[in-house]
């Protein structure tokens, strides 16, 4: 294995093409969690489910929720319309009538239930938009909200607030306060006066607070963030491997960049773009064997990687990333899937982005998640590559184990 040593040169051009991070959620609109209803055409009726008052009537006992929206019901002798999945005590077949929508039921001097409350969009898009509105509120408050004020402000208790927020966001409100926090402090470091103001416009009402979380929101100290990674020294080297140039970057704590591409300089352009004042330093000789493993690793990826990493990202990414390495290679998930395995089904849209922001590639496979067909989703590396690592793992018609590598994927 031969590795480059390449020269940094300044002033270098920001972005580098064919690494942007939106490449992972680029195809998450096709996610789908089986809540969508067929679309209907032109040319083929779709069949109607609750075409009947008994259809519509079955439905009503068995409070099916996927027939809200298709049609309420009024109760004569209460005079309110419900949902058919509303949970009140269902009353007797004689006193309901059916309507298509709300209007209709208003028409005809029905009032809406104050339980199921038809009139207001189906549960999941109210929670969301109270969620949303809580998001909103932790991004643009001076100090963070308690959770009381955020339930109070959402009309729920505490206790189910705070279920709800997770659920839908995959984290705690305290934990999207902080990694908002987090934010707004690696934005505001490199112009700040001083580091002490930079965190305590941020949020932070305790520079203790701020420095026992440092290394961990910033990958270094804040210092040396605030100077764009000066005094932080980087080794690095550039090797080949079957998937075309592979970069392997790493700090004193660990690896903290493997990135794949066609032109090794622009891999390297691009981890000085995130570091424009760090000291960057050539492969030595142990940095060398470093390489060696990683190059073995992306060849044959069951004898497993042994080497530290430095690994940076928010609690709730960090949780993602490592459902990642639970993938067994070879294996495939869906962000839904991951989702679930985390703890927060909801959180597919977020699963999505921490899978975008992972800097460590094949050993946090991302390229491990598909779509929920089967079918293989965007790749911060590319499409072409992740199809190659996966063919790779699978053992289809690719050397696991042994040879040298030599043999390029085409891509």
């Amino acid at each position: 294995m031969r590795t480059q040593q390449m020269t940094a040169k300044r002033p270098l051009r920001s972005g580098t093409p064919g690494l942007r991070e939106t490449s992972e959620t680029s195809d998450i609109s096709d996610i789908s969690h089986g809540a969508d209803k067929p679309a209907r055409t032109a040319t083929a009726p779709a069949v109607q489910p609750y075409a009947t008052d008994d259809a519509k009537w079955a439905a009503v006992t068995a409070r099916d929720k996927q027939a809200d929206g298709e049609f309420v019901y009024a109760v004569r002798t209460t005079g309110v319309y419900c949902r058919p999945s509303c949970g009140a005590r269902l009353a007797r077949r004689e006193n309901v009538a059916f309507h298509a929508d709300t209007a209709a039921a208003e028409r005809a001097g029905f009032r809406p239930c104050k339980r199921c409350k038809p009139d207001q969009g189906g549960l999941d898009a109210r929670h969301a938009a109270l969620v949303s509105a809580a998001c909103r509120r932790i991004e643009t408050a001076e100090v963070a909200p308690r959770l009381e004020a955020l339930a109070a402000e959402a009309g729920l208790s505490p206790h189910y607030f705070h279920r709800l927020f997770r659920s839908v966001t995959g984290v705690t409100p305290h934990a999207y306060a902080n990694a908002r926090r987090a934010e707004r402090v690696r934005d505001a470091l490199p112009a700040a006066q001083s580091v002490t103001s930079a965190f305590y416009d941020a949020g932070f009402n305790s520079n203790g607070r701020f420095y026992a979380n440092a290394n961990a929101l910033l990958g270094m100290k804040p210092a040396a963030f605030r100077a764009g990674g000066k005094a932080e020294s980087i080794r690095f080297a550039v090797a080949q491997c079957s998937l075309g140039a592979l970069l392997v970057a790493a700090t004193a704590r660990g690896l903290c960049d493997i990135s794949l591409g066609d032109d090794p300089e622009t891999l390297v352009k691009d981890l000085q773009d995130r570091f424009p004042k760090a000291e960057l330093v050539g492969a030595d000789v142990e940095f060398e064997r470093w390489v060696a493993q990683v190059v073995g690793f992306v060849e044959s990826p069951r004898i497993g990687l042994s080497l530290p990493l430095d690994v940076r990202g928010t609690a709730f990414q960090q949780r993602v990333w490592q459902a990642l390495r639970d993938v067994p290679a070879g294996e495939t998930a869906s962000y839904a899937q991951i989702a679930q395995r985390i703890g927060s089904p909801r959180a597919v849209r977020a699963v999505a982005q921490a899978c975008a922001s992972n800097k460590l590639a094949v050993v946090i496979p991302c390229h491990r998640i598909v779509r929920h067909d089967g079918a293989l989703s965007g790749y911060r590396w590319g499409v072409e590559r992740k199809r190659a690592l996966l063919a790779h793992e699978r053992g289809d018609g690719m050397d696991d184990g042994e040879g040298s590598g030599s043999d390029k994927v085409k891509l």
